[in-house]
């Protein structure tokens, strides 16, 4: 699997931002997928995670009322909707899979990341 993170950019506090993570390899259906984020001078987070079927998903607790993960396995594709993004959602959002859909809010778990996609939120 090769993970391809894309959608960051620039927005104002209180937009939003779609993010997607493709797999080139075409075998993402596969795995499960986790979204995660690094601010500057911080650790990385779990944000959201999403099963190979796209039947379950699970969020972080900081962000879960204004996020969604979803999928579409014919495309390759995972996606993250953001919305009433505010200046301390401001990091690189990183992507990875895993093979099962187990300890998904840990970074240590999963075998394949991309290489993220930076998103800005103005105040």
């Amino acid at each position: 699997v090769q993970l391809q993170a894309s959608g960051g950019g620039l927005v104002q506090a209180g937009g939003s931002l779609r993010l997607s993570c493709a797999d080139s390899g075409r075998t993402l259906g596969n795995y499960a997928v986790g979204w995660f984020r690094q601010a500057p001078g911080k650790e990385r987070e779990f944000v959201a995670a999403i099963n190979r079927s796209g039947s379950n998903t699970y969020y972080a607790d900081s962000m879960n009322d204004r996020i969604t993960i979803s999928r579409d396995n014919a495309k390759n594709t995972v996606y993250l909707q953001m919305n009433g993004l505010n200046p301390e959602d401001t990091a690189v959002y990183y992507c990875a899979a895993r093979r099962t859909y187990s300890r998904v809010a840990f970074v240590g778990a999963y075998h394949y990341w991309g290489q993220g996609t930076l998103v800005t939120v103005s105040s």
